[in-house]
C-alpha cells in the first residue's frame, strides 16, 4: 500500500488536512486511524456528550501519573479513538482562541502564525450560522452555531456579568473576544459536526483518499528520511509506504509517543527504552500544556434547570425526540452562555474562561445534587505549569507516561483563588435573585485561602485540552520539534501537524485551533503561498490598563 500523502490520525487536524491535500485530485492520500466508526447515537446525538468519553471504545481512556499538587490524583487524560478524534467525543464547543495567542506563538518561533496569519485560515475552514460580518466565514466545512438560549438561567448568568460591570460581546469569535455572550457550538442540523463531518466524509467520497484502519507502531525512517508508516491491523504487521511525505497528527499524547518509538525525540530518554537515535530532539514529549477548570455549583430555588431530564425515563425520550427529528434537548450540548474575563488589570487578554451549564452534573452524567441547580466550568487558561510525555517503554502498545505537572506554579493557585471568589461575585447580583439556592461547591464554608486550596487539590479537573509536546519554532531552536511550516528538524519528509505543535496553549477550548492548524499545515505541504494577511485590528478594552473589567 501507498500515497503520496500518509497521515497518522483522522482527528481535528488530520481530517482537515485529508481534505485540503486531496481538494485538487493531484495527490493520493492514505489517513491511518486506530479506532473505528463514528456510526450511532453515542458520538452524534450533542446531547449525549458525556457518553463517548466514558466509553473505551471511543476514548484511549489515559490517565496521568500520580499528580503531586493535587493530592497525587490520577487525572483523567482523554483523547478520541474513533474516525474525527477527539472531535468526536469533545464538548462541541468552538472558540478560536485570542488574537495575542497567535501573536505570542510568533514570538515564540512560530514565524508566520501570527494573528494576522491565522485569521484568513479560520474563515477559510468556517461556516458559521451568525456571527460579526467580516470577521466570519461563511463558506467553509466547519459548521458553526449558537444554541437556541431557551432556559433562563443562561440570560441571568448574562445579565449578572453586566451588573458586575463586565464587557458583553456579540461574537467572542469576532472582533471581540472579552465579556459576557453566547457560545458557540460545532452542530449542524441537530447533530454533532465534527472533523469527520465536516472534513474526512467528504474527502473519502474522492477517489484518491482511502482510511486504513490500523494501529501505527511507528514511523519508517531510512537515511534521515521518513518513508512510510509500519502498521498493524489484524494482527499483521504491515509499511505503508510514503512516496512523498509522512504527517503526524495523533494528539498532544500519541504523536511525541510516535516520534520517540520512531527515533526521533530525547536522545538519554530513547537509549534507556532501548530505541537507535535518528535524531535528538530534546522537545518532543516536553512543554506539555493544558487549562484545568473546576465546578462552581449553586442550587436553583426554581424549577428550570435540566434536572427534570436526569432520570433515565426522561432522557429516553430526549434521545427519541432526538432520533426522530433531530430536535429537542439532545441537538444541544447545553452549553449556550459563556464568559472570557481578565484576571486583574493590566493584562491584553483575557485569561480566565467560564462554561455556563443550566444544571448542576459532573461530567460522567451524575447529578451533583438532588435538586435543580446550575454551575460554571471555570478556568484559568494561561497557566504557566509544563509537564512532558514520555515512553513507558518500546513497546508501541504501551500507554505513555504523562505528567501534567499540574498548579506547579505559584501564580496558578493566585489566579484559581480569584476565580473561586469572582464567580461567588458574579453569582450573587441580582440577576440571580430569583434562582439563588445554597452553594452546593465550594461550599459557604471554603473561604480563606487554604480552605479554597484545599477544594482546589480535590476538585480541579483537567478541562482535556493538552498541547505544546511537538513544540513549534525556528529551525535553530534546540527545544523545536518542528519549524514553522510543520517540518519535523532533523528528518526529511516528515511533518507534524496537531495541537502537539503550539508553542504556547491558546486562551479557550482547542478544538478550532488544532482544525486551523490541519488546513494551514496542508498549504505548506502542498508548496503553496499561505493566504493574504488580515489587516483587521482585534478589539482591545480601552479600561485594560486601570481595571478588570
Amino acid at each position: 500500500m501507498q500515497a503520496d500523502f500518509v497521515i497518522i490520525g483522522s482527528g481535528s487536524a488530520g481530517s482537515a488536512m485529508a481534505y485540503r491535500l486531496s481538494e485538487d485530485g493531484k495527490h493520493s492520500v492514505i489517513v491511518i486511524e486506530a479506532g473505528g466508526s463514528d456510526f450511532g447515537p453515542f458520538i452524534q446525538m450533542p446531547g449525549a456528550l458525556a457518553w463517548p468519553m466514558s466509553m473505551k471504545r471511543y476514548n484511549w481512556g489515559y490517565l496521568s501519573e500520580p499528580e503531586p499538587n493535587l493530592n497525587n490524583r490520577r487525572i483523567t487524560a482523554p483523547r478520541g479513538k474513533v474516525i474525527g478524534g477527539s472531535s468526536s467525543i469533545n464538548g462541541l464547543v468552538y472558540v478560536r482562541g485570542h488574537a495575542e495567542d497567535y501573536n505570542r506563538w510568533e514570538e515564540l518561533g512560530a514565524n508566520g502564525w501570527a494573528y494576522a496569519d491565522v485569521l484568513p485560515y479560520f474563515k477559510r475552514m468556517e461556516h458559521a450560522h451568525g456571527g460579526e460580518q467580516g470577521w466570519r466565514g461563511t463558506d467553509g466545512p466547519l459548521h458553526v452555531q449558537r444554541g437556541p438560549v431557551n432556559n433562563p438561567l443562561f440570560h441571568a448568568f448574562i445579565q449578572a456579568g453586566v451588573q458586575a460591570g463586565f464587557e458583553t460581546t456579540e461574537d467572542y469569535n469576532g472582533s471581540k473576544q472579552e465579556g459576557f455572550g453566547l457560545m458557540e457550538q460545532t452542530i449542524y442540523k441537530g447533530r454533532r459536526w465534527s472533523a469527520a463531518n465536516a472534513y474526512l466524509r467528504p474527502a473519502l467520497k474522492r477517489p484518491n483518499v482511502q482510511i486504513v484502519y490500523g494501529f501505527a507502531n511507528r514511523v519508517v525512517i531510512e537515511n534521515s528520511r521518513a518513508v512510510g508508516v509500519e502498521i498493524e491491523r489484524k494482527g499483521i504487521v504491515e509499511t505503508i509506504r510514503a512516496n512523498r511525505e509522512v504527517i503526524v497528527a495523533a494528539s498532544a499524547f500519541n504523536s511525541p509517543k510516535l516520534l520517540m518509538l520512531s527515533g526521533v525525540g530525547p536522545a538519554k530518554h530513547l537509549r534507556s527504552m532501548g530505541i537507535e537515535v535518528l535524531a535528538d530532539r530534546p522537545g518532543v514529549g516536553a512543554n506539555l500544556q493544558d487549562h484545568m477548570e473546576f465546578y462552581f455549583q449553586q442550587v436553583s430555588t426554581k424549577p428550570v434547570s435540566l434536572y427534570s431530564w436526569l432520570p433515565w425515563f426522561w432522557q429516553g425520550v430526549a434521545g427519541a425526540q432526538w432520533l426522530l427529528s433531530k430536535g429537542g434537548l439532545g441537538a444541544s450540548n447545553q452549553f449556550e452562555a459563556c464568559a472570557f474575563l481578565r484576571s486583574q488589570p493590566g493584562l491584553k487578554q483575557p485569561d480566565i474562561q467560564y462554561h455556563f451549564l443550566p444544571v448542576a452534573i459532573s461530567y460522567d452524567g451524575k447529578a451533583a445534587a438532588k435538586s435543580h441547580g446550575f454551575q460554571v466550568h471555570v478556568g484559568y487558561n494561561l497557566s504557566k505549569s509544563r509537564g512532558s510525555v514520555t515512553l513507558r517503554s518500546a513497546d508501541p502498545k504501551a500507554e505513555p507516561v504523562i505528567r501534567f505537572n499540574y498548579m506547579s506554579h505559584p501564580k496558578d493557585w493566585e489566579k484559581f483563588r480569584h476565580c473561586v471568589r469572582l464567580t461567588r461575585e458574579i453569582f450573587a447580583q441580582k440577576a440571580f435573585d430569583d434562582f439563588r439556592g445554597p452553594e452546593i461547591q465550594p461550599g459557604e464554608n471554603v473561604q480563606s485561602d487554604e480552605e479554597i486550596d484545599a477544594f482546589l487539590r480535590q476538585h480541579l479537573e483537567s478541562a482535556y485540552h493538552p498541547c505544546g509536546t511537538c513544540r513549534m519554532g525556528r529551525a535553530d531552536d534546540p527545544m523545536a520539534v518542528v519549524d514553522p511550516e510543520c517540518r519535523v528538524i532533523g528528518i526529511e519528509a516528515l511533518r507534524v501537524a496537531d495541537s502537539s505543535i503550539f508553542p504556547h496553549v491558546t486562551y479557550g477550548n482547542l478544538n478550532g485551533p488544532s482544525i486551523m492548524t490541519g488546513e494551514k499545515a496542508a498549504d505548506h505541504i502542498l508548496g503553496r503561498q499561505p493566504l493574504p494577511r488580515s489587516n483587521q485590528e482585534p478589539w482591545v478594552n480601552p479600561r485594560a490598563m486601570m481595571s478588570d473589567r
